[in-house]
């Protein structure tokens, strides 16, 4: 673990431990890496909230004058195109959940087939991973803003 986590609660430093893990290895289109990873974030609580941060935070400064139609489209077919070259089990319809949910306007019950824990910690590495590529900010930076974003929801709720 990197002294960059020691500071958070046990859980919060959880999920910084296993989506750095998963990231890095999306990073690294390293399957046997990405495997093992993912499966150990599907297990963390509350990881999929914070990688959501993530991936808004993200859309967000690479797209500062705002997201349309055809901005969230090429994330995505962007997206899937690089993961299937080595992630063939990568879900378009998954992706586009993440995205939608990252920007305020999905609703899982307007949903036929929504999305479990273990699909979402399957896919936002893939997407986060995605979105770094553009950015010159390492995946901790973020990661640290997503964390101070959910404490300060937490604490005014």
């Amino acid at each position: 673990m990197t002294t960059a986590w020691r500071h958070l609660p046990a859980p919060a430093r959880e999920i910084a431990v296993t989506a750095t893990d998963a990231v890095d290895a999306a990073r690294a289109r390293d399957a046997g890496a990405y495997r093992p990873a993912v499966e150990r974030l599907a297990t963390v609580d509350r990881a999929g909230l914070v990688l959501g941060g993530v991936v808004r935070l993200l859309l967000e400064e690479g797209h500062p004058d705002g997201l349309d139609g055809d901005d969230v489209r090429q994330v995505l077919e962007r997206c899937v195109r690089a993961a299937t070259t080595w992630w063939p089990e990568v879900d378009p319809h998954v992706l586009l959940v993440l995205l939608a949910g990252a920007l305020g306007v999905y609703d899982p019950g307007d949903d036929d087939a929504p999305p479990d824990p273990a699909a979402v910690a399957r896919h936002a590495p893939l997407l986060v991973a995605d979105l770094l590529a553009v950015t010159d900010r390492p995946f901790a930076d973020y990661l640290s803003v997503a964390f101070a974003e959910v404490a300060r929801t937490e604490l005014h709720d």
